[in-house]
């Protein structure tokens, strides 16, 4: 195979010259494109150009994982989210190796370093043993034990195994809740909090969100193809992004019936209805594209989902919508809830932090203005 074959295969066709070489060359792209940024492209580490100056200000904060969820999790590096993210091959996990090159880069002495996850075996495995390699290379060189702090997502609720118990199991997978946990935790770093402040709301996040996630067929992988396909006549709920199988393939239904259905899952999900009995609340919604669901569908999903959500006694006071954490190109969207607060004060805590601005690529900030009517009276036509 030479440089300029294109690759292809009967399943699905790709952008590509050569699959080994894919990620670090995305990824210096983005860099390109975003001049705040920097790369390691040995390690696969993308980080903030300033952020030796970052370091001594904040606590910092770095996620990861396998490739092919573009714009998670490197598009979400910059000041008021990631401070650093470490990419692994499409949907593999980074190695140790890398993690603690991650680790080592933008760990902060003065402030602690929070390392934000997802509920996959590879992760779990391979940052969790970096860090506590991290920890172990400080204390042989007569240094204090390291202030970092490790989080585990586990949004899922398409696929809840019932033997998965507080102490023990496999657990629920991270999907595109990850996205919540790094905004919220990273606009406290960026306000000055402490790794037990940010930790905490990452630990909030982490508790109080749920996600489903619905395919119309699986996604193909640069170089390998469709390792599986949906029939014609078939939609998958619980498909994670991975392409890993969900808990029911069903006929395609009209979008007014799919996805409230899927609302109706996530709020009778034994993981939600564990943290919120109750049948009411404020919430933030996201509805996330999957990676191949154009914006015209994306619309429609969320103006259902917003009604769906209040109809059923829970108040979205923010909507976010738009491509948060893809499958590669998988034609589908996910649809995820954080559950605020009671307590009107931490409330608007985390609101706040919601609405903080977080400089990177892969965020859109909201803009607010003040509701003044329409006062061009132009718009009413000749009289």
């Amino acid at each position: 195979m030479t440089a300029d074959t294109p690759i292809t295969s009967t399943a699905g066709k790709h952008f590509v010259s050569n699959p080994k070489d894919l990620v670090r060359s995305s990824l210096g792209g983005l860099v390109a494109a975003n001049p705040h940024l920097a790369l390691d492209e040995k390690e696969k580490v993308t980080y903030v150009k300033d952020l030796a100056l970052v370091r001594t200000k904040q606590v910092t904060l770095f996620c990861g994982g396998g490739s092919g969820h573009e714009p998670a999790h490197a598009g979400f590096v910059g000041h008021g989210m990631l401070t650093a993210a470490v990419s692994g091959h499409v949907f593999a996990s980074p190695s140790s190796s890398q993690v603690l090159s991650c680790l080592r880069r933008v760990y902060s002495e003065e402030h602690g370093t929070l390392v934000v996850i997802k509920n996959y075996t590879g992760d779990v495995l391979n940052f969790g043993r970096a860090v506590e390699r991290f920890k172990s290379e400080s204390v042989n060189q007569g240094k204090p034990l390291p202030k970092v702090a490790m989080v585990v997502v586990d949004d899922d609720v398409g696929v809840v195994n019932p033997n998965d118990d507080d102490e023990g199991g496999v657990g629920r997978r991270g999907l595109a809740g990850t996205v919540l946990v790094n905004k919220l935790a990273g606009a406290r770093a960026a306000s000055g909090g402490s790794l037990g402040q940010v930790k905490a709301v990452a630990d909030y996040v982490i508790t109080n969100t749920f996600t489903i996630g619905c395919a119309l067929n699986a996604a193909s992988v640069p170089g390998q193809g469709m390792p599986r396909v949906l029939n014609d006549d078939e939609i998958e709920i619980g498909m994670g992004i991975h392409n890993e199988p969900g808990f029911e393939t069903k006929k395609p239904q009209p979008a007014d019936v799919l996805i409230p259905s899927l609302v109706d899952h996530i709020i009778g999900s034994t993981p939600f209805r564990k943290e919120h009995p109750g049948h009411a609340g404020r919430v933030i919604l996201m509805v996330n594209n999957l990676g191949a669901t154009s914006n015209l569908e994306l619309g429609l999903v969320t103006k259902i989902a917003v009604d769906a959500t209040r109809e059923r006694g829970y108040e979205p006071v923010r909507v976010y919508s738009g491509t948060y954490m893809t499958g590669l190109a998988m034609p589908g969207v996910s649809i995820s809830l954080l559950v605020l607060p009671e307590d009107e004060a931490l409330h608007s805590e985390l609101l706040a932090l919601a609405d903080q601005s977080a400089q990177c690529p892969g965020w859109v900030n909201q803009a607010w203005v003040k509701d003044a009517g329409c006062t061009d009276e132009s718009s009413l036509g000749p009289t």
